[in-house]
């Protein structure tokens, strides 16, 4: 008589999905494929993604623009970022079990799947009030504007501006700046000032005449600039009278290596495990919010990609599998 499969054998029998792309080039390279079941090694846990959010720096990645810095093997997986319940735990693991929801990142871009392998190190609690969505989108973003707030020192009273200030990063960046006391300035398109506004932040639009609109917001002066969106803000921080240890770009490192300015930011942050655990305590406590631009099954990762290339978002965008 056939033997019923055990929980565990029919686990394996059910290949969960991906993504994977086969060379560089244009979103149409992406594809979700039915990959093997991971299986946890020494020290990793295996995640069920519940959401993964989605970064330009993984566009530029796909392209092979940054190829120099950030070598490909092929097939590829993609992402970093990632929320999910654990289902499996390896050798050496303490602190988590299976089914404990937990929020983090894969160093091996592999994020945007239904299961991930992931170092225990890199793994925090997620915090029961905190959505999927925002947990499954906050590592990058996170890490990001963390380091790049702190890299400009700013101190209770002085004004620093950010560009891109309705974006993932640039979102989070203001809101870090206001907890330092600083006054805030936002460069961002009109549709975004009022959400800017409740969050104690002074928007300025971008584009022509921006320099002017920044000194009539700041007659002070400004201490600080962090750049969030790349295109000649180093420039405009320096014609503002910034010092340039106190300029930080994540976007402009052409810029960043010909006049000194930093670059800080995600690995250069920190402990990335620490500085999420303490983000999702702060949004958990209601004194930080990550907005969601769009949620998009995995599936449709081709339509994700498309809408974060126009780099008119409000916040993140994440892709959620089905699983």
């Amino acid at each position: 008589m056939t033997q019923p499969m055990k929980s565990t054998e029919r686990k394996a029998k059910i290949m969960p999905k991906a993504v994977r792309y086969d060379r560089f080039g244009g979103i149409d390279v992406l594809r979700v494929d039915e990959v093997e079941r991971p299986v946890p090694g020494d020290g990793q846990v295996l995640v069920r993604v519940k959401a993964a959010g989605i970064n330009p720096s993984e566009a530029a990645i796909r392209t092979g623009a940054v190829a120099d810095i950030f070598p490909s093997t092929f097939p590829s997986g993609q992402g970093s970022d990632l929320a999910g319940v654990i289902e499996e735990v390896g050798a050496g693991v303490a602190g988590f079990a299976p089914g404990d929801e937990a929020i983090g990142f894969s160093t091996k871009r592999a994020s945007q799947a239904e299961l991930v392998l992931v170092e225990a190190g890199d793994l925090a609690r997620k915090p029961g009030n905190v959505s999927w969505e925002v947990a499954g989108g906050l590592y990058v973003v996170g890490v990001t504007a963390w380091g790049a707030v702190h890299s400009v020192d700013l101190k209770g009273g002085e004004t620093v501006v950010v560009s891109g200030a309705a974006s993932g990063v640039g979102s989070l960046a203001v809101q870090l700046a206001r907890r330092t006391g600083a006054a805030v300035i936002g460069l961002a398109g009109a549709s975004n000032h009022e959400w800017l506004k409740s969050h104690g932040v002074i928007p300025v639009t971008y584009g022509d005449g921006v320099a002017d609109r920044i000194k009539a917001a700041a007659p002070g002066g400004v201490d600080a600039f962090v750049d969030t969106h790349g295109g000649g803000y180093v420039e405009l921080a320096m014609a503002l009278g910034v010092a340039t240890e106190r300029i930080d770009t994540i976007a402009d490192f052409g810029a960043a290596a010909k006049y000194g300015v930093k670059t800080d930011g995600g690995a250069e942050a920190g402990p990335g495990a620490e500085i999420l655990a303490e983000l999702a305590g702060l949004i958990a406590d209601g004194h930080l919010e990550l907005p969601i631009a769009n949620v998009y099954p995995l599936t449709q990762v081709r339509e994700a990609y498309t809408e974060l290339e126009h780099r008119h978002t409000h916040g993140k965008i994440v892709l959620k599998p089905l699983s």
